[in-house]
Order: structure tokens, then sequence, then C-alpha cells
């Protein structure tokens, strides 16, 4: 019975292998569970993915919000663009007219000065002792012709009486003519001593803004100098030289048969600040053959002194103007590989893409030639984001009174206090 016993197979072997069913069990189970972790995660995710989708979806369906302008109509002025540089109407470099020791100099540099105003003072003595010594002579010379005229009297009544012979009267009267003359050179070399010392004093030829000093106080400064003394520059008024290309020149012609006077504006280097108006003053009287191009000169007044001598403007010549043109932001124009294009929103607060024909700019608008009529609103902010048909939410008061929601009156504020609002403004 024993022996028996042990040769029974156990329950808990395979008869194949003679493994235990237990770690069968084991794979099965670890099997089930692998499987069933792999179900969650699935599920997990592809709940996720709805979800995600579900959010896309309903982001896409949202209206986008966009700032909107009307188109408006209005006439739009024509500018040609070019580039300039401000040329001084006049610059002059102050020189010594008679040599000598510079004492005092009475100008500031970077200063504003008149005509006439004193600007330096050269030793004056010599000058004032050749002054004196020409006068001396011209008192002496003085003397003698009247002696002279005295004897020449005296001479007639002795001739007239017989007592002297004509030729020695004759004689007398030829000195009194020489010292005539000695008298007029003279009163010369008086007249030329005076206006000698009178260039000691260096005085302002003209109103502007004298540079920088070239001669210290205390230096013997000469007429042959080249450097001067200082340079003055006229700024007001001033001129800016651009040129424009000879195809633009019929435009500037016509408008300068048109009006009495063309306006010319410079603008700074980033064309956004107006510098100064002005008018154009001449145009050259020949193309340059190796550019194509013609030189034209404005002037300025340039009472802010905005401009100033050798700066870079860009310079808006007006030419023409487009009267009753249809104009909108250059924010609400869209370039695009088939050309510009506009997004117009409709009643039903969606956008409708239109392919217009842009024309000039003025500023910040652009006129539109063809594709768009005034008064149509469209987008000028939040475009990137939109396509054909698209919803929006337009968040502007303009938009506001056309149907759309309006913020103000969540912010405490009525629709009709708004409008009286714009209406004063």
């Amino acid at each position: 019975m024993a022996l028996q016993q042990e040769q029974r197979p156990s329950a808990l072997t395979t008869k194949s292998g003679g493994k235990p069913y237990s770690y069968i069990v084991k794979w099965v189970l670890a099997v089930l569970i692998i499987a069933g972790i792999a179900w969650i995660v699935v599920t997990h995710r592809q709940q996720d993915d709805q979800k995600q989708a579900d959010a896309k979806s309903q982001l896409a369906n949202r209206p986008m919000p966009v700032l909107v302008a009307k188109a408006e109509q209005r006439d739009v002025n024509v500018y040609l663009n070019a580039l300039g540089t401000v040329t001084p109407r006049n610059t002059i470099t102050v020189k010594a007219r008679v040599d000598g020791q510079l004492l005092n100099v009475y100008f500031r540099e970077g200063q504003m000065v008149k005509s006439g105003d004193l600007l330096a003072q050269i030793d004056p003595r010599p000058f004032e002792v050749q002054l004196g010594q020409a006068e001396g002579q011209l008192t002496k010379d003085k003397a003698l012709l009247d002696n002279a005229l005295i004897d020449a009297e005296r001479y007639k009544t002795l001739l007239a009486q017989d007592s002297i012979s004509k030729q020695q009267a004759d004689t007398q009267q030829s000195l009194v003519n020489q010292y005539r003359g000695a008298i007029a050179v003279d009163q010369a070399t008086v007249d030329s001593a005076k206006l000698q010392l009178s260039y000691c004093r260096i005085t302002a030829p003209m109103s502007g803004r004298v540079g920088l000093r070239q001669v210290d106080p205390g230096n013997m400064i000469h007429s042959a100098d080249t450097t001067g003394i200082v340079t003055i520059t006229q700024l007001q008024p001033i001129t800016a030289l651009f040129s424009i290309p000879e195809d633009d020149l019929p435009a500037v012609v016509k408008r300068e048969k048109t009006v009495d006077t063309v306006a010319v504006d410079a603008y700074d280097r980033a064309q956004k600040i107006k510098l100064a108006s002005g008018s154009l003053l001449t145009t050259d009287n020949q193309i340059d053959t190796t550019t194509g191009s013609i030189k034209l000169r404005a002037v300025f007044k340039n009472e802010s002194e905005t401009l100033f001598p050798n700066q870079f403007v860009n310079i808006k010549l007006l030419v023409d103007v487009d009267q009753a043109a249809t104009v909108i932001p250059q924010s609400a124009l869209q370039r695009g590989k088939n050309g510009d294009y506009v997004y117009a929103v409709n009643q039903d607060q969606t956008v409708t893409l239109k392919p217009v024909t842009a024309g000039d700019v003025d500023g910040e608008f652009v006129s539109i030639k063809k594709g768009l009529e005034p008064g149509e609103i469209l987008v000028v902010d939040g475009a990137d984001k939109l396509r054909d048909g698209a919803k929006v939410k337009v968040t502007t008061p303009d938009a506001a009174q056309k149907g759309t929601p309006d913020k103000s009156k969540k912010r405490g504020h009525s629709k009709e206090g708004w409008q009286q609002k714009q209406s004063a403004e």
C-alpha cells in the first residue's frame, strides 16, 4: 500500500512536463492583469483625445475677438517720397580782414547771433596810430593849401596892376591845385585808416548759428588764414536737397502749374515724426543722366529749429489729391500670395475675405481703388487668426451700435451716454 501511494501522480503536476498547475495559473493571471492595464490606458487615452478634440472644436466654433474700423470716403493726398539732406541757405566763414592780435571773443559756441552782432575784437592800437598819422598829414596839407590860396589872390591883384608877370600867377595857381590833390590823397588815406580800424571789430555778416571757435584770444590772426575764426550757418529759413526719378517730374511740373506753392513735408529717419512743413523752392535745370533723377530744393521756415544742416530727412512732396476715395486703416489691409485682401464683418458676426486693390498711402490710411465700398466694417486687429466665414466678436464701440454686445453696459455705463460722449468728441 505504501508503494502504491508513492507512485500516484500528484494533483499539482502536469502529465507532460511535470510542472505544477500553479505556475500556469500565475502566467494566466499576469496576462490578464497586463491586458486589463492596457485596456485602462487605451480607454483613458481615447477619452483624453476625445476631450481635446471637443475642446478644439469648441475653440474653433468660439467667436474670435477682433477690433474693427469703418471704411470711409474722403480726399487722399498723393505724395512722392524721396530721401533728402538738409542744407543751409547760407554758410559763411568769418575771417579777419586785417592782421593783428585777437584780444576778445564775444560769442558762445552754438549761439544764435543776429546780423551786426560783435563777434571778436582785434587789437586796434596799430591802426589808431596809422589813422593819427593820416589825419596829421591831412591837416598839414590843408594849412599849405590855405596859404597857397591867399598867395594866389595876392598874385591876381598884382597881375591886375601889372606888377608881376602872368607866369608867376599861373605858377601859384598850379601850386594851389597841387595842394588840393594832396588833400584828396590825404583824405583817402584817412578813410582807409578808419576802414582798417573798423575791421578790428569783427561783426556777424548775417543772422544764424555760430559753430565751434577756431582761434583762441591772444593768438595772432591774419587775413590770409583759411580756417577763419568761426562759421555761421543760417537756420531760418533752411532748405533740403533731394532727388526724384525723372518719370515723376511731369507730376511735379503739373502740380506747380496748378497751385501757387507745392507743399513739402520733412520727416525723421523712421518716417514717424513730422519735423517741418515747407514748400518747393526750385527744380534743377537738367536731369542727371547717370542716375536718371533730377534734384529739387525745398525751403522750410524752421521756426522750431527741428532741422539741422546735413541732417538726413525723408521728404514727402504733395503732387495730387485723390478726391472722395475709399480709405481704410493700413492695419486692415492684409498681404497674401494672391494679392491684397481685407476681412469684412457681416451682419451675422461672420467675416468675409474680400480681395482689394490698394492705392495711395496717406499717413496711417490707405486708399482702396477696387473691391470695397465706404461704410463697410473691417477687421483691423486679430485678422491673423481668421479664415473666410469665421465667427467674430466685435469689441469696438462702433460695432456695438451695429447690434453686438456693448461692454459699456457691463461697466455701468449706458450706450446712450457713450454715444453722447462720441458726439461731443
